[in-house]
């Protein structure tokens, strides 16, 4: 090894050994930062009132149909009040339905990131100020153990899950309302992105002498009309759909956030893999 080598090789350690010692910690802390942010936005508290979560209020239709119109009320993880008008498709009559007092909708997806975000805060807080990493690998392997975390966090709120028409009509969210849906109206919630979306199927039921062709549908986020399914030995098909949704603005901040957090663990591993990659070739 010639002696220029070795100056290079002395100062890329010394570099290595700093990057280690205080990048990686300064890197730390700012995702600790971001994510606690990140954190916050899932548990906003009501101003003046200790533990009690602030109530959001969000009116759902769109301008060029009116066939349902509605207002949400989110709270945290947990739709507490669903105001919902809906126009029958054969005798445009308007249905009215709300959720009965004493009851109250959880958002599974909501509820799934945010313990995503507080394991993600765990595993950064478990390396504190104090602890000395000793390799690049150590780093990297915490890097990845976090990005899965966020990664599971931001595919919670990006993929709703995909349900079939029979555990639709038979979920608890149809015994939500009062008075009761009727047997020909089914609704679902759920997150996309940074929306809240609620989905309302008409369906009619299908007469014996026009099931010879009938297909049930498989599972999906959103059925199209002309799905079909039975359910109590009777057979449906969706006759209409009507999807509304509103944006959550907190929920778009958390998909930043995750960006960004994600971006600043990939850039971390980046740098020491330019270390890694010099380890691994020896210009003798």
């Amino acid at each position: 090894m010639t002696a220029a080598s070795q100056v290079e090789r002395t100062v890329l350690e010394e570099e290595f050994n700093w990057l280690l010692k205080e990048e990686v910690h300064a890197v730390l802390k700012q995702l600790q930062d971001i994510l606690k942010e990140a954190a916050r936005r899932f548990s906003m508290p009501t101003p003046g009132l200790e533990g009690t979560l602030k109530q959001e209020n969000f009116i759902l239709g769109s301008s060029t149909m009116d066939q349902v119109k509605g207002v949400l009320t989110l709270q945290g993880e947990a739709l507490t009040q669903a105001d919902i008008n809906i126009k029958v498709a054969k005798s445009s009559q308007v249905m009215h339905f709300a959720f009965r007092d004493d009851k109250q909708w959880k958002l599974q997806q909501i509820q799934d990131a945010r313990n995503h975000v507080n394991q993600a805060l765990q595993l950064l807080s478990s390396r504190d100020e104090s602890y000395q990493f000793k390799t690049g690998a150590e780093v990297n392997k915490l890097m990845d153990a976090v990005m899965l975390q966020l990664s599971r966090a931001r595919n919670r709120l990006t993929t709703p899950a995909t349900l079939t028409l029979p555990e639709l009509a038979s979920s608890g969210l149809m015994k939500m309302f009062t008075p009761p849906m009727p047997g020909d109206v089914m609704v679902n919630f759920y997150i996309n992105l940074s929306k809240l979306c609620l989905t309302v199927y008409q369906l009619h039921v299908l007469q014996p002498n026009t099931t010879k062709n009938f297909k049930p549908a498989g599972s999906s986020v959103l059925h199209n009309p002309g799905a079909m399914f039975e359910i109590n030995n009777t057979k449906f098909e969706v006759s209409h759909v009507h999807k509304v949704e509103c944006v959550v603005p907190w929920l778009n901040d958390t998909l930043v956030f995750f960006t960004i957090s994600l971006q600043l663990c990939q850039q971390l591993k980046d740098k020491i893999s330019v270390f890694s990659s010099f380890w691994n070739y020896r210009p003798f």
